[in-house]
């Protein structure tokens, strides 16, 4: 059975940082491209983040310079790390494991912004 658990979230002051986990089990994620996704209030699910599995990130163009993404095939783990965090920033962030062959969620980790 998969199991992707997010955490790390949180308040936060704009401005202020903080580092997401994506803590993965039942696959290797040596296999996946693993990605982040927020959902907004009253908005759809976006990308913020992916990474392949040969290393290749691609950001969503608002948080290019704040955040970065990266894993740790050896510990099945991915991570995102926001720094300069905006009130528009806050979301659910959701972490994805896909390949050709399934795609896998997690259940999202509350991000808050604000003052």
């Amino acid at each position: 059975q998969v199991q992707i658990v997010e955490s790390g979230g949180g308040l936060v002051q704009p401005g202020g940082s903080l580092r997401l986990s994506c803590a993965v089990s039942g696959i290797s994620i040596s296999q996946y491209s693993m990605g982040w996704y927020r959902q907004r209030p009253g908005q759809r699910r976006e990308m913020v983040a992916t990474i392949t599995s040969g290393g290749s990130t691609i950001y969503i163009y608002v948080v290019k310079g704040r955040f970065t993404i990266s894993r740790d095939n050896a510990n099945n783990t991915a991570f995102l790390q926001m720094n300069s965090l905006k009130p528009e920033d806050t979301a659910v962030y959701f972490c994805r494991a896909e390949n050709y062959l399934a795609t896998h969620w997690g259940q999202g980790t509350q991000v808050t912004v604000s003052s």
